[in-house]
């Protein structure tokens, strides 16, 4: 057994089946969900930390232009400008690498369950001495949805509807002033990509739900919905510290 399965794939795995085995009913779909729920809980700094970022991009956005506009021909200076810019203003870029990195290991562990071995089947020798293999393991996710099975359109809708409201509301928060100056060649181009992004992502996201069994547009749904959450109170403090100065 190599490092890759020791360190990535069986703790996830173990986690994984550890959920189902108390999980009413052994319900797969519902460990999924908790799964989610317990990651994004795990990682939530990260994930403030990314938005946090975004917000902090957009408000030095002027300032970083002008440093790249003056420093243009010495790229170290520069560097050094945007980087103290960036501590300045509690800007960590890689915020964002990071909260992606992190969501690796779950498609690996759900890859490994529901395509490399197959559930129902469980790789029992991959299990710690404490996860015991449950007594029931359900694929059929509150009774009706069959986990296994792809090409669902309902859940292949609800999770680009999901998608296209954590993006719109991502971009509300990105969304300039009214009483912003007129746009320029790069606002323009910079909206124009945001109104792509509001529509081909969470449609690539549905063909892709749509597409793969349905286990998979479980945790896309759960993932939205959290992040929608954590959207929604992270912008809350970061307007109620903003009213408090």
């Amino acid at each position: 057994m190599n490092i890759f399965h020791v360190l990535l794939i069986n703790p996830f795995y173990n986690a994984f089946i550890y959920l189902i085995g108390v999980m009413p009913h052994g319900d797969v779909g519902l460990a999924i969900i908790a799964m989610t729920l317990l990651l994004r809980g795990v990682f939530y700094p990260l994930f403030a930390s990314n938005i946090r970022t975004q917000m902090g991009m957009q408000a030095v956005q002027g300032e970083l232009d002008e440093i790249n506009k003056q420093y243009k021909d010495n790229p170290e200076e520069r560097g050094r400008r945007t980087m103290e810019l960036f501590k300045q203003h509690k800007v960590r870029p890689f915020s964002a690498f990071l909260s992606l990195l992190v969501q690796i290991p779950v498609f690996i562990s759900l890859y490994y369950a529901f395509f490399r071995e197959g559930l129902p089947k469980i790789v029992t020798q991959l299990l710690y001495p404490f996860v015991h293999v449950p007594a029931v393991v359900n694929t059929r996710f509150l009774g009706f949805l069959n986990l296994l099975t792809p090409h669902n359109i309902v859940l292949a809708l609800f999770v680009a509807f999901l998608q296209y409201a954590v993006v719109k509301f991502s971009l509300v928060r990105m969304a300039k002033k009214k009483t912003d100056k007129p746009q320029n060649e790069k606002d323009k181009a910079q909206a124009l990509q945001q109104q792509m992004m509001l529509y081909f992502l969470p449609g690539l996201m549905g063909i892709v739900a749509y597409s793969v069994p349905a286990a998979v547009g479980i945790y896309f749904s759960a993932g939205s919905i959290v992040s929608l959450a954590q959207e929604w109170v992270i912008q809350r403090q970061m307007r109620n510290a903003a009213n408090k100065k």
